[in-house]
């Protein structure tokens, strides 16, 4: 983003002893990025449609299954990343993910081209169709997991990958703005292009967003001799539950001020810090618990001071991370209605030009992707001229939260006056793109940050892990927005099958209200936080400008 590093950047790659890694690998995982997202999503944004029209699924039941996937795309990179920071690091897991995202493209490809995998077509919203058999919804929903399990797994690993391929935190915070910058580009192509094919022809569609899926995995695999690559140093999470339990069995330990007490392992000495101070026994040496070596003989007694702060930090960043849940419940909830108030309004563009339906998201990908790049260039620059500090990352979060809850406002507003006409007449759906565009800069406020965020403050060891946690909230917030929904719709009138006859304007406003309340939230905790590495990157960064 900031060309100015360049050069710096560059300095850092040569000034280093080691050969892979740096700028020659940004186009390979670049592409990796372009070609899984422009798959899946391709597919996924979709799929409400898909099922509604080639599957006979009514309306809510198919918003229903779409959350259901888009939450299982979400939760799918704490797996990856699990796995790849214990066992097989980045590459390995982004090549087999992505090779099966492109056979999971293949079927859905086959299920759109063969009419014996799918039921015999009705007239969208009958009441009498033709439900799928379980041999064509098996077909289906591999097809769909096997999809999912490329673009939940593969995406975010993409972004850890690509910032381990420098050493500046300030580069890293660049790299990552251009990984969401390709995958937000990538996500207009997919709903341009790729959807607008599909309302043409559902095969042709699917086998483009195979050939693009192939696309980006034959190129990642070419770049193999570049990357720079990570071992896996064993899973961190027993490290956590080593504290957790070595804690347990020294809860009644007396603390020590002592340094010397305290067991180190092979990093420097240091004195455990005062907060969540009970936590500081886990680190206590007794007896029988070190050998005259200095290695560990009971391992599940006691553990090194390093790795009782890294838990405190997890447990620092825990509200933090629930805060973003009830942030991103109203986005899932809203982007899962936007497609069907957008099917039964007017779409025309011109007298001749009928967009699909979810080809709205565009709206969203371009504000986004279009904001990431104002923030970056223009209004960062501006706050640090202004006020000669560089906003943190939780405070462009916060902005992100104030977008949010406008949108919902607005698209309380604007249902509200689609209703009233909706016996008259079907509203244009460019009415939709008011709102849109605001979830977009919110977006840009808020998503990028959040990963930033992460990324800068887990502990090492949960490098990959750190990454995953957001997409890991967003999964929760997709299932919650099920819940919410099924709830909704069981005690109340306000979700129908035929929006018309519902009053989803009501559902807005409740989701307005659930965003200030989770912002209030979202603002004691970011207040209370304190930061473990942003006075570190700060002082690298102000060292380098010298």
């Amino acid at each position: 983003m900031d060309s100015s590093l360049v050069a710096g950047e560059d300095a850092e790659v040569l000034s280093s002893n080691r050969k892979n890694g740096g700028w020659i690998t940004f186009p390979f995982v670049m592409c990796a990025v372009a070609g899984l997202i422009i798959s899946g999503y391709g597919c996924l944004y979709n799929m409400t449609v898909y099922l509604i029209e080639e599957f006979n699924v009514k309306s809510i039941s198919a918003t229903q299954i779409s959350n259901i996937v888009n939450g299982f795309v979400s939760l799918l990179p704490v797996l990856g990343a699990i796995i790849s920071d214990s066992y097989l690091g980045c590459f390995f897991v982004i090549s087999v993910v992505t090779f099966i995202s492109f056979l999971g493209t293949i079927l859905l490809t086959i299920t759109a081209s063969l009419e014996s995998l799918r039921p015999t077509p009705c007239v969208v919203g009958s009441n009498v169709c033709e439900s799928p058999s379980t041999f064509q919804f098996t077909i289906l929903y591999a097809g769909i997991t096997m999809a999912a399990i490329g673009l939940g797994c593969g995406r975010i690993l993409l972004a850890t990958m690509a910032a381990n391929q420098f050493d500046k935190p300030k580069v890293q915070s660049t790299v990552i703005n251009w990984y969401f910058f390709m995958a937000y580009l990538s996500t207009v192509v997919s709903t341009t292009i790729i959807l607008y094919v599909e309302g043409l022809s559902w095969g042709w569609g699917f086998g483009l967003c195979a050939a693009a899926n192939f696309l980006g995995w034959a190129v990642f695999v070419l770049g193999y001799s570049f990357y720079k690559r990570d071992k896996p140093q064993g899973s961190p999470f027993k490290d956590i539950a080593r504290v957790v339990i070595s804690y347990i069995r020294k809860s009644k330990v007396s603390l020590s001020s002592n340094i010397k007490d305290y067991y180190h392992g092979s990093a420097e000495a240091i004195m455990p810090k005062a907060s969540f101070r009970f936590l500081n026994r886990a680190a206590l040496k007794s007896e029988g618990d070190i050998a005259q070596d200095g290695s560990i003989i009971r391992p599940w007694k006691i553990c090194t001071v390093q790795q009782v702060e890294d838990f405190k930090i997890l447990i620092r960043i825990v509200p933090l991370l629930s805060a973003i849940l009830f942030l991103c419940v109203p986005i899932a909830m809203q982007a899962s209605f936007v497609v069907l108030q957008a099917l039964i309004m007017d779409r025309h563009l011109g007298p001749n030009f009928k967009f699909p339906a979810a080809s709205i998201f565009v709206v969203v990908s371009i504000s986004t992707s279009t904001s990431i790049l104002l923030i970056d260039r223009i209004l960062i620059p501006v706050w640090q001229n202004l006020t000669r500090q560089t906003p943190t990352p939780l405070q462009l979060v916060g902005v992100g939260h104030v977008f949010n809850i406008l949108s919902m406002v607005i698209s309380a507003v604007v249902e509200s006056k689609r209703l009233k006409l909706s016996h008259d007449r079907n509203l244009e759906a460019v009415w939709l793109v008011p709102q849109l565009v605001l979830v977009g800069i919110g977006e840009a406020f808020h998503f990028p940050r959040q990963l930033d965020f992460c990324y800068m403050e887990f502990p090492s060891s949960l490098q990959s892990t750190s990454t995953a946690m957001v997409p890991l909230i967003i999964g929760f917030a997709y299932y919650t927005s099920t819940g919410i929904t099924s709830l909704i719709q069981r005690d109340t009138s306000w979700l129908q099958d035929d929006i018309n006859d519902g009053r989803l304007d009501i559902v807005y406003w409740m989701l307005a209200v659930i965003g200030v309340l989770n912002f209030g939230y979202y603002l004691i905790c970011s207040k209370l936080y304190k930061y473990q590495n942003l006075s570190k990157e700060v002082n690298d960064d102000s060292c380098s400008d010298k």
